[in-house]
């Protein structure tokens, strides 16, 4: 008897478990689908992002990272829909990637700011590489400028201000940019006296 119950229970299971099979197939490729129309997308912004920061003369590593922030929502937008579309739930995970994402946020706020105001920096370009400026208690002619600090040399040390400070701080341009004896080039060597004739 129990014999003919699992018996009876396994050929009522298999059909079903292959009709759920054979109906999430068509839900798979569609997802899949998604993915890759988002994914298309994404380069399509990025190529767009570069051919308008060409245009408008953007520092190159503020373009990197646009095309690497739009084509990363672009990608994560297309896999959420996607896994909606296979029957997942997604507001649970959308849920936690919001509470996560603040959480990182509030831990590297500092960091977030200097990246914020390096872009800011390199956009709107208040002085460039080459030019003698005073900030705070720093002045150097800019040798460097990056997303996170803005290097000034002096004549005997190099400094590395936080972009962040930048913002916070008046800045003063010199029009007038002194020259450094570390900054210019070595003397030629000099030539071996010759020997008379």
């Amino acid at each position: 008897m129990p014999t003919e119950t699992i018996e009876t229970a396994a050929q009522v299971v298999a059909p079903t478990l292959t009709e759920q099979i054979i109906g999430f197939i068509p839900q798979l490729l569609l997802a899949l689908v998604i993915f890759i129309a988002f994914w298309i997308v994404s380069i399509l912004f990025r190529a767009t992002v570069r051919r308008f920061g060409s245009k408008t003369r953007l520092d190159d590593s503020v373009l990197d990272l646009m095309t690497q922030v739009i084509g990363l929502t672009i990608i994560v937008s297309g896999l959420l829909t996607a896994l909606g579309t296979i029957g997942v739930d997604v507001s649970a995970l959308v849920a936690g990637l919001g509470i996560t994402t603040f959480a990182v946020a509030f831990a590297l706020q500092d960091i977030i700011g200097n990246l914020l105001s390096g872009i800011l920096i390199l956009m709107y370009r208040p002085f460039r590489r080459g030019n003698y400026i005073r900030v705070g208690a720093h002045e150097g002619i800019v040798t460097d400028i990056d997303l996170r600090y803005t290097t000034l040399q002096t004549e005997t040390q190099r400094i590395l201000v936080p972009n962040r400070t930048l913002f916070q701080e008046s800045i003063i341009v010199s029009n007038n940019t002194p020259t450094f004896a570390s900054m210019q080039p070595p003397p030629p060597p000099p030539r071996p006296a010759q020997p008379p004739r």
